[in-house]
């Protein structure tokens, strides 16, 4: 047993990061077209001790911050977290606390504020306004595939992840 779930996180794993070299990808996209300059926030990590072949160990220094940050065109900022699950649900608690606080500084500050997720083949941008009030809008603190429809962007190759906000500004 313990093999299989071994097995099911490592696939999770991957798939997660996956989802977030596809948004790398489109931050470069958009970065080449200057239509933003969005980053990859590192993990507040430090290494304590170098190994043989590359190895080392280390520990986590802080709390994870929202995984994307930038700006877009214009000036104004972006942040967004990163989510992936192989179930058939997303839970507004994959978010942590201290993220989801990070979040709605952002947007009280006026940024474009968001959680990029996946569900099966579905890839959307959600806003954080439709996030943090999940209970609100469903009766429930998820949301499944089919009401992620909704929010779903285009992945030709990479994550359009801000198609709404350049076609429509629904992303407000």
């Amino acid at each position: 047993m313990g093999y299989q779930r071994r097995d099911i996180n490592r696939k999770s794993n991957y798939d997660g990061k996956f989802l977030e070299r596809l948004i790398e990808q489109g931050c470069i996209y958009y970065e080449h077209k200057c239509l933003a300059l969005i980053e990859k926030t590192p993990e507040p990590f430090i290494v304590t001790k170098l190994g043989q072949r590359g190895t080392f160990s280390g520990r986590f220094t802080g709390r994870a911050q929202p995984d994307f940050k930038g700006t877009l065109k214009g000036g104004r900022s972006i942040a967004f977290e990163a989510k992936f699950t192989s179930k058939d649900r997303i839970k507004q608690d994959v978010v942590t606390l201290y993220q989801s606080e990070r979040l709605t500084y952002h947007e009280a500050m006026g940024a474009v504020v968001g959680v990029v997720c996946m569900i099966g083949r579905t890839v959307a941008f959600v806003p954080w306004s439709t996030w943090k009030e999940m209970q609100s809008i469903y009766g429930r603190r998820y949301m499944t595939e089919k009401e992620l429809k909704e929010f779903q962007v285009p992945t030709p190759g990479y994550v359009d992840f801000l198609s709404d906000y350049h076609n429509k500004e629904k992303l407000r």
